[in-house]
């Protein structure tokens, strides 16, 4: 594998994640666009905050199933067909949403029973897709690669709202599902391109159980990694929510409509390319430790502060410096974790990551939901943003060795 040391975007020199990249930035346009349609469908069927949050926590449910059985699964397969059978589920589903508003025939159980699927298969997809990231580019620039990743994922999270703004107002909400469908061609493609040396033939030893054991105790063993896995379980459950409430927030608070949702999104997006662009380039300076823990902080107080604005323009602007702290955090996270744990235990800590990262999600959608419907969004979401500062300020305090890491 060609080495790629000394460019600020080294990771690009790697052919196979080069085309996992492009691919990727395709595709996640369209989830951005599916993600927003869905949560503007879900207010049209309902009119009901509640419902909103419930099915976003159905999409998220899957993964607190299945995700610990996943990272076992991803440290013993050939990880790219895997991604193909996750990454083609995810365009059925796809497929599905925009057949059902096609035909008006779609409610809000059905909605939610095709959010619940897509959970489950993005319970497999993420700690496999994660972990397949070392196996493109080697351990050299895997900080960079993990950087690069977030950085297409936040340019997308700018585009795809901001697209999906026009067409649900243009056009209509179906077609953003079905763009989102026809997305997913693109990394199923540049995937079945790629030039790998077979897998390895890797032998299960032992049972699920104990793989789950081994990795359980690994975590509980390396304060460092216990307080990153903490953290983001907090983060997910009171922080990240704030997202799931933008319709209401659109609609409701500021009063800006459909286009003005998707601005408020890509707000997000955009402050988070930055922060990962930035991080991509300067991969090899950063005190990660510091730089993680200053991030989650002020996260939690940009998002507070996002809930108690009434105007527009301000509500943009803290959004885009949330979506910056919000990416610092989850890179250098990611990262930390991935260069702690050995190589035969990534798959397994990824699939942990991704049980407090997004399976906790469905905790946090259905506490912003209720939360909301009772006390109304901006009181749920400001509430959830100081306690996740006061989380990131109690570990800066108890897990000195964090700050050093």
């Amino acid at each position: 594998m060609t080495e790629a040391r000394g460019w600020g975007f080294g990771a690009l020199r790697h052919k196979n994640f080069r085309l996992f990249f492009f691919g990727q930035a395709v595709s996640l346009t369209g989830t951005w666009m599916q993600t927003v349609a869905q949560g503007w469908l879900v207010l049209l069927l309902t009119d009901s905050p509640f419902y909103v949050g419930l099915v976003s926590a159905l999409g998220s449910l899957g993964v607190l199933l299945f995700s610990l059985y996943a990272g076992v699964v991803a440290d013993r397969t050939d990880k790219r067909r895997a991604i193909l059978i996750t990454q083609t589920l995810q365009m059925l589903q796809a497929l599905a949403l925009a057949i059902l508003v096609w035909t008006d025939t779609v409610t809000v159980g059905s909605v939610m029973a095709l959010a619940a699927f897509l959970g489950v298969v993005s319970a497999f997809d993420i700690p496999i897709r994660q972990s397949f990231v070392i196996d493109m580019v080697g351990k050299d620039d895997l900080l960079n690669a993990i950087a690069l990743n977030s950085s297409v994922f936040n340019a997308t999270r700018v585009l795809g709202p901001a697209v999906a703004g026009v067409v649900i107002g243009k056009l209509g909400i179906v077609w953003c599902f079905v763009l989102n469908a026809f997305s997913y061609l693109a990394v199923l493609r540049n995937l079945a391109a790629m030039e790998l040396p077979p897998p390895p033939s890797v032998a299960p030893t032992g049972s699920a159980w104990a793989g789950f054991r081994e990795i359980v105790a690994f975590v509980r063993g390396d304060a460092r990694v216990t307080a990153l896995i903490v953290l983001t379980g907090v983060l997910s459950v009171f922080g990240f929510p704030f997202l799931i409430m933008m319709p209401v927030f659109a609609r409701d608070v500021l009063k800006v409509g459909a286009e003005g949702y998707g601005v408020l999104m890509a707000s997000v997006g955009l402050g988070a390319m930055v922060g990962a662009l930035g991080i991509a380039a300067y991969s090899r300076w950063l005190p990660r430790g510091r730089l993680q823990l200053a991030g989650g902080t002020a996260f939690g107080l940009l998002v507070a502060l996002f809930a108690v604005s009434r105007s527009f323009a301000l509500a943009v602007l803290l959004l885009g410096l949330a979506g910056c702290a919000m990416i610092v955090n989850n890179a250098l996270t990611n990262t930390m974790l991935q260069t702690l744990v050995p190589d035969h235990l990534r798959g397994r800590v990824m699939g942990f990551y991704s049980l407090v990262f997004v399976g906790m999600g469905p905790l946090g959608a259905f506490q912003a939901g209720v939360f909301a419907e009772r006390f109304g969004a901006p009181m749920a979401v400001g509430f959830g943003g100081v306690a996740c500062a006061l989380a990131v300020a109690l570990t800066w305090w108890r897990v000195p060795e964090l700050r050093e890491a």
